[in-house]
């Protein structure tokens, strides 16, 4: 009996044999497409996943590539030029005896000839451009308040003393953030007292 279902397999083996090859094909690619189409609800859900991991590692490998190209071209060319010991623009403690502050600038050919100016003599122009407008009088340390510490004192303030550190903020720091709260200040204590207080 078992002799007779071995053959019965064989016989319907031969006939499937039988088919012409394109056929056979064409069937194992329906098969395939059925089995793939019953795993995709089951791929789809990693997708996403397995898509952006992939885009993350090629673009980790370009960037590598990128690197390393750049590196190599970094090493062929500082074959061809020399390295400097120093560059020129460098200055280090040590080098600021060997620089002699007396000697006078030289004149910079984008100046036309004319000296470059001494940034030294425009800072101490600048302080005593400073020290030349005495600060308010109820604030001797007004330039260095911030603008919170300033704040919370605005209303110790008449109107007089805050039109005087208006105008000493206008003609010095002239900081926005400090005029703009003055000049809303002076405002709110000009609409809250009576005209002939003003």
């Amino acid at each position: 009996m078992s002799q007779l279902g071995e053959t019965g397999d064989l016989r319907q083996a031969m006939r499937m044999t039988s088919l012409p090859l394109p056929f056979r094909v064409a069937a194992g690619l329906a098969a395939t497409a059925i089995e793939r189409a019953r795993e995709l609800p089951e791929k789809l859900v990693g997708l996403p996943v397995t898509v952006a991991s992939q885009a993350m590692q090629l673009s980790m490998r370009v960037q590598q590539e990128i690197t390393a190209l750049a590196i190599k071209g970094d090493e062929a060319l500082a074959s061809f030029r020399p390295v400097e010991e120093t560059p020129e623009w460098a200055t280090f403690d040590e080098d600021i005896d060997a620089y002699d502050v007396s000697r006078p600038e030289p004149a910079d050919a984008g100046t036309n000839g004319a000296a470059v100016p001494d940034p030294w003599e425009m800072e101490e122009s600048a302080i005593a451009e400073a020290e030349r407008t005495p600060p308010p009088a109820g604030v001797p340390n007004y330039d260095e308040l911030s603008l919170p510490q300033l704040r919370a004192r605005l209303r110790t303030f008449s109107k007089a003393e805050l039109e005087e550190l208006l105008r000493y903020e206008e003609a010095n720091a002239a900081r926005p953030s400090f005029i703009g709260m003055l000049t809303r200040r002076i405002a709110s204590v000009a609409a809250a007292s009576p005209p002939d207080q003003q």
